[in-house]
């Protein structure tokens, strides 16, 4: 036996003291003055259309109330007469004659009489008082007075005239029928989605669930939070969150219910809100008319279930936009770009793969370099630049390994370091909507992939911030590469788990974290994977071309005034464009002859620094092995010999691999 005699033994009471859990003495929502600040603007609001739409009709109800003040008079004194004669009796008493009981119907008479004596008495002695009032003001009373006595006894007359169905003044806001949420309406929307261990409970005559904290008032809806039955998780309840929503009488838009970080699976909070979330009114962006950015700090890019801002720092990480067709995909992107745009130290390379001209409005005004479209120009101008970058990366990293311990604890950029002109590390974002149009390109697709990929792993730390949206979700769109190394993620709505995963991370369906559940009218809505938190619904700011040309070129003119514009938006273009134009496979294909059908690394860098000085001046052989992994070009051991004439074995390629790296390169192309 394992228990103790007399029954578990339970902690003492200072050890659940130290346990227990302690709610905040003030409420949250007294904290945000965001909060206190929407609420009054919303009363503000109601209450001048309240007195206008009322102000506007009041003629009218005058006058209905005017034209039905002889029904009220006619009412008045038949319920007055009614009340008098003790008509309400004449049932009881006709009951009694009818019955025969004489002795019943003598003393309901007598009953009668007294009542009748008495409210005779009461009628007559308010009709005397009443008439003389109204000799005293017809003959005391300023003529003001006399009107507005009148007018005020017709009113109150046609009033008592209106009819039941009919009522003269209506509602000037049509209030929603959000009915407040109680533990009775929670327990029978549990107990209708088919668990079998709730249903059980609630079949023994208990609830089924505990609630651990009373329903109360959370922002625009209610929150309810407790403990489901053994063995049943938050997961088990997400599942079935249509039926909930049926359970609840409410518009799935606003049920949501979540598991609770750090406390057991089975910890169920549930949010009603009292709108769909897609349909309440969003509050202004703090960023929208004024206002600078630090990246290296959070800014705020949209708003949960609540209507609380959720903040992003956009420095330190790589990021994946993940939706199906006109969810709000690109909207979010050039979002998050006008974020980088109000940082002037930012440099942003923005790619509008699909060529519609979304990203213009930060392309235009501030983008040190911009593409819209995906013609072989196109590919060549973002390949030259991710060199280029890539070569910034490798420069950087040299920098940061040189500064004082001092100054760069950490080994990364800072904003401290960032603000330094001198060292050249300021912010550089590299966003691509559309990106699958790079990696599945048949020539440039491995190289373009091998250079987001490192990137993604070592750009954070060294102040670049790598954004790709897609809306083709698999691996070939979205490679492993990228999206397991992704710190941020935003997924909008998609179609299965398997495109949930990709964005979201593996095991997010099963977990509950399930964008397929989004409805189509849920544009800009997403779950967000960031910041040091599980997954959170948020909908993003949407911010129209209008606005997004305002606010870029508000950011333009910042970084006129500090001398931060440069490049694409002051129509330069990059020095070494042409060289994005060489064929890496074609040099090696000359470099490496017929008659060497093997050739060391450094002997190859040498005969391609022959062939074009300006492309592989500085090559090494460590960097020739980098390029050729994107084309499935693995270096192997060569014999080979020496300047001073002795044998030795190193790496190299075999011309045969070449061959065989364009043949299926240009195979490809063919069949695109």
């Amino acid at each position: 036996m394992v228990d103790r005699p007399g029954g578990p033994a339970r902690p003492d009471l200072f050890a659940r003291a130290q346990g227990a859990k302690r709610r905040p003495v003030i409420p949250a929502w007294a904290r945000s003055w965001q909060e206190a600040k929407t609420a009054g603007e919303w009363l503000g609001s109601y209450a001048w259309h309240l007195t206008a739409y009322h102000a506007v009709r009041t003629p009218w109800y005058c006058l209905r109330l005017t034209l039905q003040a002889p029904h009220g008079v006619a009412r008045v004194v038949g319920g007055t007469m009614r009340w008098v004669t003790d008509a309400e009796g004449e049932p009881a008493r006709a009951a009694s004659v009818a019955a025969g009981d004489i002795g019943d119907y003598l003393r309901l008479s007598r009953q009668r009489d007294r009542r009748v004596r008495w409210r005779a008495a009461v009628a007559f002695t308010a009709l005397f008082v009443g008439l003389v009032t109204a000799v005293a003001l017809y003959v005391l009373a300023p003529q003001w007075l006399l009107f507005l006595a009148g007018a005020a006894l017709t009113l109150v007359m046609g009033r008592l005239g209106q009819p039941a169905d009919a009522p003269v003044i209506r509602r000037a806001v049509e209030i929603p029928k959000a009915t407040k949420l109680t533990s009775d309406i929670v327990l029978r929307a549990l107990g209708s989605l088919g668990i079998p261990a709730i249903n059980q409970a609630q079949a023994k005559g208990g609830d089924g669930f505990t609630f651990t904290a009373p329903i109360t008032r959370d922002g625009p809806g209610w929150l309810a939070e407790g403990d489901l039955p053994y063995g049943v998780t938050v997961t088990d309840v997400a599942d079935r969150r249509e039926r909930l929503a049926s359970g609840l009488r409410r518009p799935l838009g606003t049920v949501w219910p979540e598991a609770v970080q750090h406390e057991h699976t089975g910890h169920l909070r549930l949010w009603v809100g009292d709108q769909d979330m897609s349909q309440t009114k969003q509050p202004a962006w703090p960023l929208a008319k004024t206002g600078t950015v630090d990246l290296f700090k959070p800014v705020a890019w949209g708003t949960d279930q609540r209507g609380r801002w959720v903040d992003v720092t956009l420095m330190y990480v790589a990021g994946v936009i993940g939706a199906i067709p006109r969810m709000g995909k690109t909207f979010l992107l050039r979002e998050l770009l006008l974020i980088a745009a109000l940082d002037p130290r930012a440099e942003i390379h923005s790619y509008d793969l699909k060529g519609t001209g979304d990203l213009d409005p930060v392309g235009k005004a501030v983008s040190y370099r911009h593409r819209a479209g995906d013609e072989e120009e196109d590919i060549l101008y973002a390949l030259a630049d991710l060199r280029a970058l890539q070569t910034e990366l490798r420069r950087r990293s040299k920098v940061i390994r040189g500064l004082p311990r001092d100054i760069c604890p950490e080994s990364k950029v800072t904003t401290e370091l960032a603000s330094k002109r001198s060292l050249g590390l300021h912010p550089i974002i590299v966003a691509a909507d559309e990106c699958q149009k790079w990696f599945e390109h048949p020539k440039y697709g491995r190289e373009l992939e091998e250079i987001c990929v490192d990137l993604n792993k070592r750009g954070p730390a060294l102040g670049f911030v790598l954004l790709l949206a897609t809306q083709r979700l698999d691996d070939a769109s979205l490679p492993k590469g990228i999206s397991a190394n992704a710190s941020a993620r935003w997924c909008l709505k998609v179609m299965s788990h398997t495109e949930n995963n990709l964005v979201l991370g593996t095991g997010a369906y099963k977990r509950g974290v399930r964008a397929t559940e989004f409805a189509w009218g849920d544009k800009g809505i997403c779950y967000f994977l960031g910041e040091g938190a599980d997954a959170r619904i948020v909908r993003a700011v949407e911010i129209d071309a209008v606005a997004a040309d305002r606010i870029a070129q508000r950011a333009r003119t910042m970084r006129e005034r500090l001398g931060t514009l440069a490049g694409y938006a002051l129509g330069e273009q990059p020095e070494a464009e042409a060289a994005a134009s060489y064929d890496l496979l074609a040099d090696l294909f000359i470099a490496v002859p017929a008659d060497k059908p093997k050739l060391w690394n450094e002997v190859t860098v040498a005969r391609l620094a022959d062939l074009r000085p300006e492309v592989y001046g500085e090559w090494t052989a460590e960097q020739l092995t980098a390029a050729l992994k994107p084309y499935g070009i693995r270096t192997v051991q060569v014999w080979g010999t020496t300047e001073d004439g002795k044998g030795a074995n190193r790496r190299g390629i075999r011309r045969a691999d070449v061959v065989s790296a364009i043949a299926e390169r240009d195979g490809k192309q063919e069949a695109a």
